[in-house]
């Protein structure tokens, strides 16, 4: 049974799988599902003892694992404060004489739990599992009242994150009972090497002294290992290795686990833990006579082509509804061609970081922020709650790098002193002493978890201290500016530049990666709903001219409530890039192939007619799998003549495929046709076997320069601009792109009344064709009651309403959802013709609209196109026209609207025609 991801079956217990696939045993007891629950606004509960009482306090029911100001928890109220959860369990372990942990993936914020009365714990932290032990509380036979606490305040000191989006309150991962024998293995870390060299450092908890023996039992038993020990009472630590044989190692291409036991075997018992490990190693190295280095999988180069993931859900916020949809997201990453994520400002649940694993993607995980001051109080628990995680998270082969800080939020200090030009003026500033605490910091984590990358602070005030990466942020919209931006970064990065570095501080050879990018906030007002494919194309080729970039973070993989600049829409629905109109089969992921073609121009050129354009190339690769092979780049310059796909030029060339990173191969010549059309350049990189391993494009505006346009055909043909229409009807009419757009809202119809060739040009009309670029009207707020939105701020990181119908930069990028409009055409009071117009899109499709933009960072329905139409005017009426040289053509749509695109829109060059033959 399919769930939606709104609602979850009345029936269904909320999660019931295991929360730890990394680290499961086999006697344990879902809590997720009906609790008792009460606010305490007062803070009355435990001055009346409400750990003691009945369900009769309890008022409301919620259902765990969902934060009470989500949708799914039932209560739904952002309400900080303190609730109190209650829930009364029969549950018995299977074997007698077995130790009970009582076991919480997180709860936000001040924890404390009640078992029959006794106080089991207290933990503090949103993002840290915990556990208690509750063997002597816990009644065996009969029911239990388990009762939790939760508080929070939102402190300015806690570790909060993006929590605006949706507030994390109380428990909002799962809870469970697990069993365990008397000694149990608390935790193992495996840190594997290439050579198959498998190092484990163990922790176990013993009730009593005595021997025992530590077995890993991995791949069917082809891998076993056993080590004898002593244990003595209390916590002990192991450190063991072993080997494998011809390993197989993980990387997404091929995410190979080792699954098995961890048995920890004695006169007390056995303790059983399933568990796995992949084989991986994480690096940067230099590579030739470069002075910097590329991030490494496994000892070679990787591009990482990776987005943001802030994880939320509309229901759920930060608990995902179910396990299937955990899963579904790595699918929907992958079907991209992405190979990492980062998961922004928070760590990842378990579950999800196990299909990472079981699937193949790379995780970055960012380390929640809090949004004070970084004062004592603040770093304590920061400094809790991070290696809470990174223990926890430890074992995952997909997580290649730590992000310990991000933007400097919650890294600057409150500074009331006059600026010299007001007094008190509130402002924030990096000290040079919290600087060294994320230095720290990174040695720390450095210190902790040596097998991965460490990020200080994913830098957009160029402001890192100390970092294995060398990253930084940028959102700028507009092809020139990206490139400048690029060439600029670029430039300024080598060993010993004090650029993007706090003063006092110098970059290393580090590699070189952006950690976030895209348009939405590069545009004036940002938060607009517009196309990211004219954009994120470009952006892309620009990205791989440069041989010292070793990937990016595309802000993001999904919208949220105040950003629109997802790959995919918020609830998991696909948005239409239209490059497969371009190049036949080509998809998003050909831009994030690891052998790749550059295309070393701008998106869209206004070219003349017939000319020849030269285009140059550069070859990017960072992979070996073609190394040795003779590839074939095969192009072809094609248009659309009105209709009909007609090819101007085409060609191949044989290159031979050796060595990482850019380098520049041999332009292209390419003839453009003799005539005005959008002319597109679409390559592909073919491999000896006849597979394609990546497909790009670029764009020409060819330009006849005669008066009314050059389109090919025979008699004679009028070009009549779109906003020159007669009159019209509809309720809310406007036009955009210079006049080469016009638009009209809900129903209504445009009337043009235009005059044929006289009979000196043309002494006989046999027939009438019209043609025409049309799409349906999708009213926003904005067309019907005037712009006005939220000037974007920091709220927006706390997930400020983006009122997106009102932004003046909103269009919405094409999708599954559809804007249908009937269309009716009339010549001299004649419907001649009805269709539907299937949608009001915008994508990459809509080469004009993008290519005659007037501002680069402010939009003006951007990438918005219609469809191409050719209709026939019927013999009678043609005969009648032929007489009076005139013709009324009336275009009259339903509630849908219309749009009308003239030649410098959409995607067709051409005004409205009308072609006498």
């Amino acid at each position: 049974m399919t769930t939606s991801i709104h609602t979850l079956p009345e029936t269904a217990s909320p999660r019931p799988e295991f929360p730890r696939p990394d680290w499961e045993r086999a006697d344990w007891h879902s809590l997720n599902g009906d609790w008792s629950f009460k606010f305490d606004p007062d803070n009355a509960g435990l001055g009346q003892n409400w750990q003691e009482r009945d369900d009769a306090v309890f008022d409301s029911r919620i259902i765990v694992p969902f934060s009470w100001a989500s949708p799914l928890s039932g209560i739904g109220v952002n309400q900080k404060g303190t609730g109190w959860y209650r829930r009364t369990v029969g549950w018995t372990p299977a074997q007698a004489g077995s130790r009970l942990f009582l076991c919480f993936g997180a709860v936000d914020y001040v924890c404390d739990v009640w078992v029959n009365g006794t106080h089991a714990g207290t933990h503090t932290g949103c993002y840290g599992s915990f556990e208690f032990e509750v063997t002597d509380s816990w009644h065996g036979d009969g029911e239990n009242v388990i009762v939790v606490r939760a508080e929070d305040n939102d402190l300015s000191s806690q570790t909060r994150g993006k929590q605006g989006y949706g507030e994390i309150r109380g428990i909002w991962q799962p809870a469970w009972l697990e069993a365990r024998p008397q000694h149990f293995v608390k935790a193992a870390r495996f840190v594997t090497r290439l050579d198959g060299r498998i190092e484990v450092s163990a922790a176990i908890e013993a009730k009593l002294a005595g021997k025992a023996e530590l077995i890993f039992d991995f791949n069917g038993g082809s891998v076993r290992h056993r080590e004898e020990i002593v244990l003595q009472q209390g916590g002990n630590e192991l450190q063991t290795a072993f080997t494998i044989d011809r390993p197989r190692l993980w990387s997404p291409e091929a995410p190979y686990l080792y699954e098995g036991t961890v048995r920890l075997v004695s006169d007390a018992g056995m303790d059983a833990v399933s568990t796995y490990f992949g084989i991986r190693e994480i690096g940067t190295e230099l590579f030739g006579e470069r002075n910097y280095r590329w991030i490494t999988l496994n000892g070679k180069p990787v591009y990482l082509n990776g987005t943001l993931d802030q994880s939320f859900h509309p229901t759920g916020y930060f608990t995902y509804p179910s396990d299937s949809e955990m899963r579904d997201e790595i699918h929907l990453m992958k079907r991209l061609g992405l190979n990492f994520v980062r998961i922004h400002i928070k760590p990842e649940e378990p579950r999800k970081l196990y299909w990472a694993d079981k699937l193949g993607i790379l995780i970055m995980e960012d380390m929640p922020c809090f949004w004070g001051n970084p004062d004592e109080a603040a770093r304590t628990v920061y400094e809790r709650e991070a290696r809470e995680v990174i223990e926890r998270d430890f074992n995952h082969p997909s997580i290649f790098s730590w992000v310990m800080f991000n933007e400097t939020w919650g890294l600057k200090t409150d500074d009331e002193a006059p600026d010299g030009t007001r007094d008190w003026i509130p402002a924030k500033q990096y000290l040079p002493e919290t600087q060294e605490w994320v230095r720290d910091i990174y040695r720390w984590a450095k210190r902790f978890d040596p097998t991965r990358l460490v990020e200080d602070n994913s830098a957009c005030n160029w402001d890192h201290v100390e970092s294995d990466l060398n990253t930084w942020h940028f959102y700028k919209n507009g092809y020139e500016q990206v490139r400048q931006h690029l060439n600029n970064i670029v430039d300024r990065t080598f060993p010993g530049s004090t650029f993007n570095y706090c003063v006092g501080n110098a970059q290393t050879d580090a590699p070189l990666m952006n950690s976030e990018c895209g348009n939405v906030w590069g545009i004036e007002g940002g938060a607009g709903d517009s196309d990211v494919a004219w954009h994120y194309r470009y952006m892309l080729n620009e990205f791989r001219r440069h041989d010292k970039l070793c990937g990016f973070v595309f802000t993001e993989f999904k919208d949220v409530i105040n950003e629109f600049n997802g790959y995919y829409r918020l609830n998991g629905t696909d948005k239409r890039f239209g490059y497969e109109w371009f190049v036949p089969g080509m998809t998003i992921a050909d831009l994030h192939s690891p052998d790749f073609i550059v295309i070393d121009l701008p998106p869209c050129q206004t070219a003349e007619a017939g000319s020849v354009a030269e285009v140059p190339l550069l070859r990017s690769s960072f992979s070996d799998r073609h190394f040795g092979q003779t590839l074939r780049l095969e192009w072809e310059l094609w248009y659309d003549s009105l209709g009909d796909r007609e090819v101007a030029d085409r060609g191949s060339v044989a290159l031979d495929w050796n060595e990482y990173g850019v380098a520049p191969l041999a332009p292209l010549s390419v003839r453009l046709p003799e005539r005005d059309a959008v002319a597109v350049l679409s390559i592909r990189l073919l491999t000896p076997e006849g597979g394609v391993a990546t497909r790009n494009f670029t764009t020409f505006d060819v330009r006849s320069g005669k008066p009314g346009g050059a389109y090919g055909g025979n008699g004679q043909t009028i070009s009549v601009p779109v906003a020159q229409f007669a009159k019209h009807t509809f309720p809310y009419q406007w036009n955009a792109l210079g006049g080469h757009k016009t638009n009209g809202g809900a129903e209504g119809e445009f009337e043009y009344e235009i005059e044929l060739p006289n009979r000196e040009e043309l002494p006989l009309i046999r027939g009438i064709e019209l043609m025409f670029e049309a799409g349906a009207k999708r009213l926003l707020v904005r067309d019907t009651e005037g712009a006005g939105y939220t000037k974007p701020e920091i709220s927006f990181m706390h997930g400020a309403d983006a009122k997106t119908e009102l932004n003046p930069n909103t269009y919405y990028m094409t999708d599954e959802e559809r804007h249908e409009s009937r269309l009716d055409v009339y010549v001299d009071g004649e419907r001649i013709e009805s269709m539907v117009l299937p949608d009001d899109p915008a994508d990459s499709r809509g080469v004009l609209s993008w290519h005659y933009q007037s501002v680069h960072n402010k939009l003006e329905e951007a990438g918005s196109y219609g469809y191409f139409y050719k209709i026939a005017v019927p013999g009678r009426l043609a005969a009648k026209l032929d007489a009076s040289r005139k013709l009324k053509l009336v275009l009259r749509s339903d509630e849908g609207g219309l749009a009308l695109y003239g030649r410098n829109s959409g995607r067709y060059p051409i005004d409205l025609l009308v072609r006498c033959e």
